[in-house]
């Protein structure tokens, strides 16, 4: 199956700050268990790259990209990592073209008309849409896709339990959401892994109510 199919039936991409490479794993645990088998590993922190090495080599069969990916030079750490795609908040042409060069998924982060068709010109299907709530949500995705017929989003940022629910429902625009509150920060570092597992599963449960 094909990395964009794995994540429209995943439906909700778990977007993790690990801090500490040590909660790699058993992190990885709690989201395979919860029954979202993905995350996307954000390279906000040193630890990020190992991080990736570590859940890829502890469940090969789970889905781990790499987010925040900002230069060439971090799409070389986190594919050799493990990363099986990579995120960015923005459009970079430099890192786009990179990703396709080495032959690795890209969804860079659009906002405007003008970056959905630079995303275009690169013969992307698939973009991010970052911040999604503060830039409006659903409702600008629906009204901006308008004139792309087939593009698909994957918005990220203010999405959550309460509000996640009619982007799953847009079936022909969302190929999945980004979100965070089943893993925020404070639980990592809590090693509160099951607190993490049994919100994954409520947001599984919320999935397959749209995605079967």
């Amino acid at each position: 199956m094909e990395i964009q199919e794995l994540i429209y039936k995943t439906g909700i991409v778990p977007v993790v700050v690990i801090q500490d490479a040590k909660d790699a794993v058993p992190l990885a645990k709690a989201l395979m268990d919860g029954g979202l088998p993905c995350a996307e590993v954000t390279f906000r922190t040193d630890a990020a790259e190992e991080s990736i090495r570590r859940m890829t080599e502890a469940f090969p069969e789970m889905l781990v990209g790499a987010g925040t990916v900002l230069t060439e030079e971090q799409v070389d750490r986190a594919v050799n990592a493990g990363a099986k795609f990579i995120v960015a908040p923005g459009f970079n042409p430099v890192t786009v073209k990179h990703c396709q060069e080495i032959g690795v998924p890209v969804f860079p982060g659009v906002m405007t008309p003008s970056e959905i068709e630079q995303a275009l010109s690169f013969g992307l299907k698939v973009v991010k849409f970052f911040p999604a709530e503060p830039a409006g949500g659903l409702k600008m995705i629906q009204a901006i896709s308008a004139p792309y017929v087939g593009l698909k989003f994957m918005p990220t940022g203010g999405i959550n339990a309460e509000n996640v629910r009619p982007y799953l429902a847009d079936s022909k625009r969302i190929i999945a959401c980004g979100g965070s509150w089943m893993v925020k920060s404070s639980l990592i570092e809590a090693g509160e892994f099951d607190k993490i597992r049994e919100m994954t599963r409520e947001a599984a449960e919320i999935v397959k109510e749209y995605r079967g």
